[in-house]
């Protein structure tokens, strides 16, 4: 770590780390400013970043739950959040593993406790507010998203006793930046919490979205665990939002998509307490996350009108009442068809016979039992990469 890289401010909070790392220095980050933050030249992206959390919050009250979690949404939030640390999966095998828990390996695991989490925590968030941020919620996120994971060394949810730091392809001579001593990792997290849970001045003179990129700049700074602190440093943004009783919104495929700015911008955010990059790249992540919602929405509505074409459905029939059921569940057996629509197994299987006829599902196991099928129209709209327009297979449509 380059101390000439380092504001003054920074500077001043350099402390010797412990042994063997004794002739090299950490930074305690500074409480986070509750003062307004000028926005210059970002002052019309953060508007439209406004703009855009109050329209998510038109699309919520559309729903029958205004607090409806996409399972899908969240799944693809966990898929992109895990790839950036290194462990990979597909959005496939995380829905065919909630159909069978047998399948899918460690990676699929991890990737599927993030999104548990998600569902999980975020109710929380949205009953008990602001105060949800204390010290026991960062363990339990540690342990949600870290539990299956057999490489990590130290106990999940426990912090950090050791020197870590960032960058520098494994040798802290060539860091980009070192978090703080162990020993000071406990009361400047209750510094970050803080910031996030308390009536201080920066709930009137800051906006949400300023909150959650210094908010988040400051737990990545801290950098509390020795793995997984993007994964939960990335979950706690949907809880900020859910907690001001807003629809969360899922912004690690946009990150994933921008890592490069994302680094760059965190970088300036800890060392040289520069927030504008960090403000404007969250804000910009919330537009592009809700532009995709949209599209994302009249994707599916566009499929589902072209699915009644394919068969002449009689009203009420549980083959019609599914095609609502695959937006969530584009992987599905008979047995969570029959639960969803309170329906009797004899049902739940006419109802998916008809659907394969139509070409609308495809049984993908080839086994005579226990099978899942899968609507490849609907995965290929959720699954598409982020910002890439959607195809409407069959019907020529480019959304």
């Amino acid at each position: 770590m380059k101390r000439t890289e380092l504001s003054g401010g920074v500077r001043e909070r350099l402390v010797r780390l412990p042994v063997p790392y004794e002739h090299h220095y950490g930074v305690l980050p500074l409480p986070l400013p509750e003062e307004g933050i000028p926005l210059e030249e970002i002052t019309a992206l953060h508007s439209q970043a406004q703009l855009a959390l109050g329209q998510a919050d038109e699309i919520a009250r559309s729903l029958p739950d205004p607090y409806q979690i996409s399972r899908i949404l969240s799944r693809r939030e966990a898929v992109s959040s895990s790839a950036m640390e290194g462990t990979h999966s597909t959005l496939d095998e995380l829905l065919i593993a909630d159909e069978d828990d047998d399948q899918g390996g460690q990676a699929v695991r991890q990737v599927r406790d993030y999104a548990l989490a998600l569902e999980r925590f975020v109710p929380s968030a949205l009953t008990k507010g602001r105060q949800i941020f204390q010290v026991d919620l960062i363990q339990n996120l540690h342990r949600s998203v870290l539990g299956h994971d057999a490489s990590y060394r130290d106990t999940p949810g426990d912090f950090r006793q050791e020197v870590v730091w960032i960058g520098g392809n494994g040798h802290i001579a060539y860091s980009v930046y070192n978090p703080p001593p162990p020993a000071e990792v406990p009361h400047l997290l209750e510094e970050t919490l803080d910031y996030m849970r308390e009536d201080g001045m920066q709930m009137m003179t800051q906006s949400l979205i300023t909150r959650m990129a210094l908010a988040h700049a400051h737990f990545e700074a801290v950098h509390p665990f020795r793995d997984g602190n993007g994964r939960v440093g990335r979950l706690l943004l949907p809880l900020m939002m859910a907690a001001e009783k807003h629809i969360p919104l899922y912004l690690s495929p946009y990150i994933e998509l921008h890592k490069q700015a994302y680094y760059a911008a965190l970088k300036q955010a800890q060392q040289k307490l520069n927030w504008l990059p960090l403000i404007g790249f969250v804000s910009n992540a919330i537009v592009q996350t809700v532009q995709e919602l949209r599209i994302t929405r009249e994707a599916l509505r566009t499929l589902n009108a072209a699915w009644l074409t394919r068969r002449s459905f009689r009203k009420g029939s549980a083959a019609l009442r599914a095609l609502d059921i695959l937006r969530d569940y584009p992987v599905l057996t008979a047995p969570r068809l029959g639960t969803l629509l309170s329906i009797t197994p004899p049902a739940a299987h006419t109802a998916i016979s008809q659907l394969c006829q139509a070409g609308i599902l495809r049984e993908r196991t080839g086994y005579a039992r226990n099978r899942i099928y899968v609507a490849d129209e609907v995965l290929g709209i959720l699954n598409r990469p982020f910002a890439e327009d959607p195809i409407i297979p069959g019907s020529g449509t480019q959304v």
